[in-house]
């Protein structure tokens, strides 16, 4: 239901969420309004919400305490909505938030305290030096240039089963174009050309990369443009340890136009 509060329209809010936890996170405003930015972030991660969910309900099923951990998590607003949603609720399993930045990791301590949320952590680290202990769901919203692959490689050293990655602004590859001569170097002969086909091949690549690791991977729209112009998403659920024709693809599409992500390369078999 729609309501005006403070004379603002609030978007719909889902049965059940914590209207405290949401002014705290200031998503809404102490009169319970919604301004157009607060209401584009909360439509980003209700939709992720609601796209891993299947995956937490699963790894609620098979395991007593399950593990999500929220990557490059900045406000950790991502953890808070996954947990007060479908954690909280549950009684059980545990949200781990991983942020480089104290002053946002002591931010987030004291809300979680104040909310009651006793199964949250926050890990002050980088993501690539992170260690988190078993994990079984790995997410990373927004994860700006090389700390998507470095979300990756995290998802790998910790055996999750599941991944939810949504990229934004990967620059690498499209710098390492930059001079490339091949038979098809007209698709990134112009600047935004360059960058446009570099996220695209980097995202390629990463998909290759996690399908090479034995899980297989879905690619959809995140959400509306109207919400965020960084809108891919990569889902990704592990069956198998690995997957050669995969590995094959990743090297072959790699070799053929003369770049890949430096994070995500193969150990010398």
């Amino acid at each position: 239901m729609k309501k005006k509060t403070g004379g603002e329209s609030v978007a719909d809010l889902w049965a059940g969420q914590s209207i405290p936890l949401l002014k705290a996170l200031h998503i809404l405003t102490h009169n319970g309004g919604l301004n157009a930015d607060s209401r584009r972030k909360l439509k980003q991660v209700q939709h992720l919400a609601q796209l891993i969910k299947p995956a937490i309900d699963e790894a609620l099923k098979e395991k007593p305490e399950p593990v999500l951990a929220d990557l490059g998590a900045g406000k950790s607003y991502l953890g808070f909505i996954l947990y007060d949603l479908y954690f909280a609720p549950a009684g059980r399993g545990r949200v781990v938030n991983v942020e480089a930045r104290a002053d946002l990791n002591a931010t987030a301590r004291r809300i979680a305290a104040d909310s009651g949320f006793a199964r949250m952590d926050f890990v002050e680290s980088g993501i690539a030096a992170a260690s988190a202990g078993a994990v079984d769901i790995v997410t990373a919203l927004h994860a700006c240039d090389t700390a998507t692959d470095e979300a990756i490689l995290f998802a790998l050293r910790h055996e999750a089963r599941w991944v939810a990655l949504v990229p934004c602004c990967q620059a690498e590859v499209a710098r390492a174009l930059d001079g490339v001569k091949n038979p098809l170097d007209q698709l990134w002969r112009h600047g935004l050309h360059r960058r446009e086909f570099g996220a695209h091949l980097t995202n390629v690549l990463r998909g290759l990369y996690l399908e090479a690791h034995g899980y297989r991977v879905r690619v959809t729209e995140f959400t509306g443009f109207e919400h965020t112009q960084k809108n891919e998403l990569i889902l990704a659920e592990r069956h198998q340890r690995s997957n050669p024709r995969a590995r094959a693809a990743f090297e072959k599409l790699a070799a053929d136009i003369g770049v890949a992500p430096k994070l995500l390369a193969f150990a010398a078999s």
